[in-house]
């Protein structure tokens, strides 16, 4: 098996998506927590191996790379026993990549710009920005409309990064349950998903950390 090194932060959910990723093509990593609440991702130490200092980073064998969707996608091109996390069909391809774009923007983004607003003004964010969440819920119900999986009919990696996200959504209280092709999905995708109680475990953290700050 090859020897990987992952910086990561166990309730970051980029970082839970490289290690749902890792666990369904059979990986191994040597993982090091990098503490963002301690501010360990600016040491010079770990500025040395990631310039841009975010995790997770990923470190194979003197080859490094950062980005979860980046890392994610060389997992599999370079360790997958088969295509089926990111088929190489150009259309399967470019939907995947709509997805994971649509999961980094819009997804992380209308996250942070309600929820995560609480780390850094002590409030959540504004009715506008409570309705990008909602607006972002009712694309993915789209998305879904009349299938199982987020691109084609088999997991793939738009389903484990946006998995990943909606359980932040979940642990942080948001009602899923409004929109039905999206509960359908996530009951689903907790089921068929290498690592998912990992993952929850992981966001239970975040959810602790989170309600800590609505109480102070």
């Amino acid at each position: 098996l090859p020897q990987m090194d992952l910086y990561y932060a166990p309730y970051v959910s980029a970082c839970r998506n490289v290690l749902m990723v890792a666990k369904a093509l059979g990986l191994e990593l040597n993982k090091t927590v990098i503490s963002t609440r301690k501010g360990e991702q600016m040491s010079p130490e770990f500025i040395k191996i990631n310039p841009q200092h975010t995790i997770p980073t990923l470190v194979d064998n003197g080859f490094t790379l950062w980005e979860s969707r980046a890392i994610a996608i060389y997992l599999v091109e370079k360790y997958g026993k088969d295509d089926s996390l990111y088929p190489k069909d150009p259309r399967t391809q470019a939907v995947i990549n709509q997805r994971l774009y649509f999961d980094h923007t819009n997804m992380y983004g209308s996250l942070a710009g309600y929820y995560f607003k609480i780390y850094i003004t002590g409030q959540l964010g504004s009715e506008e920005d409570f309705k990008k969440v909602q607006d972002t819920f009712g694309f993915l119900n789209a998305f879904l409309e009349g299938q199982e999986y987020f691109a084609g009919d088999h997991l793939t990696l738009a389903d484990i990064a946006i998995l990943s996200n909606v359980t932040n959504f979940d642990v942080l209280g948001f009602d899923i349950a409004q929109y039905p092709n999206v509960a359908k999905w996530y009951a689903n995708a907790k089921k068929v998903t290498p690592g998912w109680e990992e993952n929850w475990e992981s966001a239970l953290d975040l959810k602790r950390s989170f309600d800590e700050k609505m109480k102070s």
